[in-house]
């Protein structure tokens, strides 16, 4: 029996009194789970957006029709209906709707433009819901050639409007196609036909991000939908009394399971935020009362940046979780010492159906002493990870190597791409691609993604390591490096900061606090000071920008200072 075999994890998880975490989780659909949220809480609220607030039994009321619309255009079981919205009750009514006709969902990044051609084709959408101010800006072109398309205002079902969410938006939109409030109330009354679903059949098909060449469709089940939802509840140990704020948009793997599909499972509400603003969703706690929720650490940030944050926003909350993109610990000292709330860490991807190693709750993570990485947790009962060197061979405890998970949430298939699948997933093992060690307790750390290693004068160099370093520093807010060509050392590590408001520091003093605390070729060898970090929709920093930058040799400057209005970081 190998390291791995023997589950250290586990025991760890109970000695920190999480035998729950060790019972086994029950597999099946998301719409049981639904059900069973209608039946036993149908007059609670299962959503809150804005003075919006529909029961589960109204909710279950509104999916009904939805999916008797769609099978009256002719969706059919198996078919995919693309959702391109932000965190809208749309969003809950079309998800829901089309599995109650027997349809995947195909959730989209609404910054997509001409992505959106691949994902309609290989995807095969039949159906789209999307707000009608991005068909009309963008969506349009691409949207020619699909049977079903509905839009919908995001002002439909706000009751308290919040200008910095709203004022953008009119009233009204004439798209020339089916409005989807119009579409839900003619319907009103309607169902369709039970569907068929089983814990096999594929729930979402979520695309990855895409870094090198197109993005691929991982096929996501209903059974690791509904686990990872279940998992989630019974580890925060929340119930239909508790609202999770959608703090991570609801399109990224993270959100859609960790919020949205969590707060299914728990039977409890989802205060949902159109999309992350930090005035609006510090003045959204204050209102909603949430206890949970999960984002990026560039949220976490910028929420520390603005002008109206006050530590009694956070009152409310019981835990805080995040996930996405790595932690830093000086960001999880920074949020506990002005709010009072420690930030677990999770790590998961699209493919493992989000989170599969999660920091227990009332666990706080260790940090290796070697690198100050913080470990992003243990893995979940029904996982099993073990860490592979190059050869595909497993390493012992405190090894770095390749993280490889097995389990119910991991996708069995990339859709039309059976390479992928058989050199990704071989055997139903995934290879992330992401490069960390587990320590002889089953701590998890993170050391990088194999592609984003720098390979300076043949010494390897891992961008988180440095970032760390640089988070360290008072005047830094947001920090990334990267790797561009050099012709003399192959590649040099060169980093972007963004700085906290009104600091000023120089090149030289960012370099020579890295040197003070790295091996003299992990330091930076050149520094960009920029207003903000480059991001995607989900909050990841786009280290592919800062390369291109970086290798175009943009001049640095030699001093900077802050930006006027942290708010910008957002």
């Amino acid at each position: 029996m190998s390291f791995f075999d023997e589950r250290p994890w586990l025991q760890t998880a109970a000695a920190g009194g999480h035998e729950v975490l060790l019972e086994p989780i029950e597999e099946t659909t998301t719409l049981a789970l639904f059900d069973r949220a209608v039946e036993n809480f149908p007059d609670r609220p299962a959503i809150k957006y804005y003075g919006f607030e529909p029961t589960w039994r109204e909710l279950d009321r509104m999916t009904d029709a939805f999916a008797a619309y769609l099978v009256d255009q002719g969706f059919e079981a198996g078919d995919r209906l693309g959702v391109y919205l932000q965190n809208v009750p749309h969003y809950s009514i079309a998800v829901f709707g089309a599995w109650k006709a027997g349809g995947i969902v195909v959730p989209l990044n609404p910054m997509y433009r001409d992505e959106l051609d691949h994902v309609f084709s290989d995807a095969e959408v039949k159906a789209l819901v999307v707000s009608a101010a991005a068909y009309l800006d963008r969506v349009r072109p691409h949207a020619s050639g699909l049977e079903i398309v509905v839009t919908c205002n995001e002002k439909d079902y706000q009751v308290d409007g919040d200008d910095r969410i709203f004022g953008k938006f009119q009233d009204s939109y004439d798209t020339g196609r089916s409005d989807f409030a119009a579409v839900v109330e003619q319907y009103a009354g309607k169902s369709a036909p039970a569907p068929q679903l089983t814990p096999d059949s594929a729930g979402i098909i979520g695309y990855t991000s895409g870094t090198s060449g197109r993005s691929k469709g991982a096929v996501i089940t209903h059974r690791g939908l509904s686990v990872n939802a279940q998992m989630l509840r019974d580890y925060q140990g929340f119930d239909e009394t508790a609202t999770i704020f959608t703090l991570a948009p609801v399109f990224h793997i993270t959100g859609f399971v960790c919020q949205f599909l969590a707060a299914v499972a728990c039977g409890a509400a989802l205060s949902m935020n159109y999309r992350f603003e930090p005035g609006a969703a510090l003045s959204t706690f204050r209102t909603d009362r949430p206890q949970y929720m999960a984002g990026p650490a560039t949220a976490y940030m910028a929420l520390l940046a603005h002008p109206d944050f006050t530590s009694d926003a956070f009152d409310s909350f019981t835990s805080i979780m995040s996930g996405g993109a790595p932690l830093p610990e000086a960001i999880v000292a920074k949020f506990e010492e002005r709010t009072g709330h420690y930030i677990g860490q999770g790590y998961g991807l699209t493919e493992t159906t989000a989170q599969c190693v999660v920091v227990p709750r009332h666990l706080r993570a260790p940090v290796d002493p070697d690198s100050g990485n913080l470990s992003c947790g243990l893995p979940l009962s029904s996982v099993m990870v073990r860490i592979r060197d190059e050869s595909g061979t497993e390493v012992g405890p405190n090894e770095v190597g390749e993280i490889c998970v097995r389990g119910p949430m991991v996708s069995p298939e990339y859709i039309n791409n059976p390479e992928a699948t058989a050199s990704e997933i071989p055997d139903g093992e995934l290879r992330t691609g992401d490069v960390g060690f587990m320590d002889e307790d089953g701590w998890v750390y993170i050391v990088d993604r194999k592609k984003d290693m720098i390979n300076a004068s043949g010494f390897k160099v891992w961008p988180r390591e440095v970032e760390d370093v640089l988070y360290t520093h008072p005047a830094v807010l947001e920090a990334a490096v990267v790797g561009v060509p050099d012709e003399y050392r192959g590649e040099s590590v060169v980093a972007f900061v963004s700085l906290q408001q009104a600091a000023q520091v120089t090149e030289e003093e960012i370099i020579a606090h890295c040197r003070e605390h790295l091996a003299s070729y992990k330091a930076p060898r050149q520094v960009n000071f920029i207003d903000a970090l480059p991001k995607t929709a989900s909050g990841k920093i786009l280290r592919r920008e800062m390369r291109r930058v970086g290798t175009e040799q943009a001049a640095p400057q030699p001093a900077a200072t802050g930006p006027a209005d942290p708010g910008e970081q957002a």
